[in-house]
């Protein structure tokens, strides 16, 4: 169930909090060959099923940029902002990749609010994630992601 927020002050009594985690979603070689084609990053150990099955991971394994990628819809599940004219994805202040993305994964997104700060006409929002796929070890993703929402 989502945290929804529908004001500035809303989003402030947010810092520090852990918003939990979302679905689990699983990850195809259809959605990585649809990244490899929108980016032109067509490397054979995200698209060439047969050569990357003898390849270091025995399998493809997903962009690390697509596993990024999953970020905004992932947290649209567990947090909901309302009441602001618009929102707009500010950048990453850090990006890691600690563990390769096979695909045919099922993955979540946990996420903690780091700060709240005021800015001209509304309020940034950083968040720390964590994208981790079911039954590895490491996460796939760890990564503080800045949004910010206008009145």
């Amino acid at each position: 169930m989502a945290t929804v927020v529908n004001s500035v002050s809303a989003l402030h009594e947010l810092a520090g909090t852990d918003l939990g985690l979302s679905e689990w979603h699983s990850v195809g070689q259809h959605q990585i060959d649809l990244f490899a084609d929108a980016t032109g990053d067509h490397q054979w150990i995200h698209v060439d099923p047969e050569r990357a099955a003898g390849g270091p991971f025995g399998g493809t394994i997903a962009h690390g940029y697509f596993t990024l990628s999953l970020a905004p819809v992932l947290l649209s599940e567990i947090l909901t902002v309302e009441g602001m004219a618009f929102g707009v994805n500010y950048g990453c202040n850090k990006v890691r990749f600690p563990a390769p993305l096979k695909v045919g994964s099922r993955v979540r997104l946990g996420a903690v609010v780091a700060s709240v700060d005021d800015v001209q006409g509304g309020v940034q929002v950083t968040l720390d994630i964590t994208i981790q796929a079911e039954d590895a070890p490491k996460p796939s993703c760890v990564a503080q992601v800045v949004y910010r929402y206008y009145l």
